[in-house]
């Protein structure tokens, strides 16, 4: 096998970079450079080819905006000044209200019967809701 690459130990080029690295100050975005080393990235690549630093550290300071932001369950937690339990079980208390509003509208009473049925399972959801909302309340951060 040693004769197939005789100079092996000679020929270093195959893993020096294809460009140079640029300095710091000449760079026009930092999400096309690595920030450890200054090499271009490769496109569609997650880390740098000459340093092994990973791509998204450079996004790590991007701010979330807009509809994004309220899908964010730590952002949510974050802007309500909520632990994670109580922001679940305001996100729980809100499911039961919407419940019991499609309750009235998916099922219709043709009877009284089928009117006090449809009743009771509304005043359930909502019974369940008012308990979700006040275990919100009793978790919430101080």
């Amino acid at each position: 096998m040693a004769h197939l690459a005789p100079n092996y130990e000679e020929r270093q080029e195959f893993w020096k970079p294809a460009v140079s690295p640029r300095t710091l100050p000449e760079m026009e975005t930092t999400e096309q450079v690595c920030q450890e080393c200054g090499t271009d990235f490769i496109v569609g690549s997650r880390f740098c080819y000459v340093c092994g630093a990973d791509r998204n550290t450079n996004l790590s300071d991007t701010t979330v905006t807009g509809l994004q932001s309220w899908i964010d369950f730590a952002s949510l937690r974050d802007a309500l000044g909520q632990s994670n339990a109580s922001l679940v079980a305001l996100i729980l208390g809100c499911a039961c209200v919407i419940a019991a509003v499609v309750t009235g509208f998916v099922f219709t009473a043709t009877t009284l019967l089928d009117w006090q049925a449809v009743q009771l399972w509304r005043i359930e959801w909502l019974l369940g809701a008012v308990a979700m909302f006040a275990a919100g309340f009793l978790l919430k951060k101080k």
